[in-house]
């Protein structure tokens, strides 16, 4: 029979894709547009309300479907194939491999003070024996994504409970003016959410492996939920720790702003500690991601010609082609791109499809027993959905090249799956 996982793993692949790099690096490339700290924290407050009127969609449309694959399941079986093979498509080349890829170079920046930074080779090594522990049975990734997990959280809260009662001896970034009222109206603000909304991808992970969960009528929804709740507030008392630690000349454009801030609280040592951990909590997020995102290309490769041989499972159950395709996937994308720019054109994709799997939990038709219902729906989604309309179309704007490879992504999938042919029905 096969094992089942818990809503605590369940809740600890949510909690460790959404807690990753973006929460760690991201307040330093939004000082370039936004400065005031109520506009920092209104990004993030945002970001959080969206992830959970997203995980309302998620949890409803995972508990109908009951299927493992996430949004692949989702599109086709509401909207059209074409959208599900896109949006695997999408996962499949930055969606899961890119935060993997982001993880794994953060892993090395945040390993500086040791003279490790941009070392390639480590971080190809942490994608690649992250990659071999997935490749076992259930029960070693469980193992191994409970453990990861729980560091990462202890690591996070005790930085925040550091950065707010202890003084450091550097001026602070924090500015509580009124400059936030006009600031939240510039491009700059909407950019700035692809950072945020980047940070947050992960809110949704437990519905990529809904068969996999004990009774997940009842567990999807509380792991989606309670665990996105979760995430936000951690979020926003971390950002304002990082602002109050450090000044805006040294944040601005930086990519390690976690050991700035905290490196300026605790001194070198301190800082040289604090660096270790991050890096080494950055683990949990790539192994969520080596997790979830092989089990949406292999909903796919069930389905069409092309991908078949990834839909391959070993004796436990475990895709193991599928997840070895995502780690060489993974490397090329640490080897070929800058941080940022992986950022921001992999927030732009995942933004877009996010959107159009939340509006499929609009048009559900014979709905299943134990269906979780979306509260004040239409009214979330919709509010979801325009506020994602509004990111993106500014991001297009704003940073065009960025938006056109992510774009130019999608098509190639779509000239892919013009080529592809699905099996017979039934077969």
């Amino acid at each position: 029979m096969k094992r089942k996982i818990s809503i605590y793993t369940a809740s600890a692949i949510v909690v460790a894709n959404m807690i990753g790099t973006g929460v760690f690096t991201s307040v330093g490339f939004q000082l370039a547009s936004v400065q005031n700290t109520w506009s920092i924290l209104l990004l993030w407050l945002a970001g959080g309300l969206l992830a959970l009127f997203g995980a309302f969609a998620y949890a409803e449309l995972g508990t109908h479907f009951k299927e493992s694959g996430g949004d692949y399941i989702y599109l086709s079986r509401v909207f059209h194939p074409l959208l599900g093979y896109l949006s695997a498509w999408a996962g499949l080349t930055v969606g899961f491999s890119a935060p993997v890829a982001l993880a794994a170079m953060a892993f090395t920046k945040y390993l500086s003070p040791f003279g490790l930074q941009n070392n390639m080779w480590l971080a190809i090594g942490i994608i690649v024996l992250i990659g071999l522990m997935h490749s076992f049975t259930i029960r070693h990734s469980s193992r191994f994504q409970n453990i990861s997990t729980v560091i990462k959280v202890l690591f996070i809260i005790c930085l925040i409970v550091l950065g707010f009662f202890i003084t450091g001896n550097t001026n602070s970034a924090v500015n509580f003016s009124n400059s936030w009222k006009s600031e939240i109206l510039k491009p700059g603000f909407a950019v700035s959410m692809i950072y945020v909304g980047f940070a947050y991808i992960g809110w949704n992970a437990a519905a990529y492996v809904v068969d996999e969960i004990k009774d997940p009528a009842k567990n999807l929804p509380r792991s989606l939920i309670g665990s996105t709740l979760f995430v936000a507030i951690v979020y926003i008392l971390f950002q304002f720790v990082l602002l109050k630690n450090a000044t805006v000349t040294q944040l601005v454009g930086k990519e390690e702003v976690t050991f700035i801030s905290f490196d300026n609280l605790l001194g070198s040592t301190g800082g040289k500690w604090v660096s270790i951990f991050i890096a080494i909590q950055l683990i949990a997020t790539v192994s969520s991601y080596l997790w979830v995102g092989p089990r949406v290309t292999m909903a796919m490769a069930k389905e069409y010609k092309l991908w078949q041989p990834f839909a391959k499972k070993n004796t436990h159950g475990i895709p193991v082609a599928a997840i070895w395709l995502h780690v060489f996937i993974s490397i090329l994308l640490a080897l070929t791109g800058s941080f940022e720019k992986i950022l921001l054109y992999a927030g732009f994709v995942l933004q877009l499809m996010a959107s159009l799997t939340v509006a499929t939990s609009l048009f559900l038709k014979n709905r299943q027993p134990g269906t979780f219902i979306t509260p004040f729906k239409p009214l979330l989604q919709i509010i979801f959905l325009l506020f994602n309309a509004w990111v993106l179309i500014f991001t297009i704007i704003e940073r065009p090249v960025e938006s056109l490879i992510g774009i130019g992504i999608i098509l190639a999938g779509a000239v892919i799956y013009y080529f592809d042919s699905p099996y017979p029905a039934g077969q």
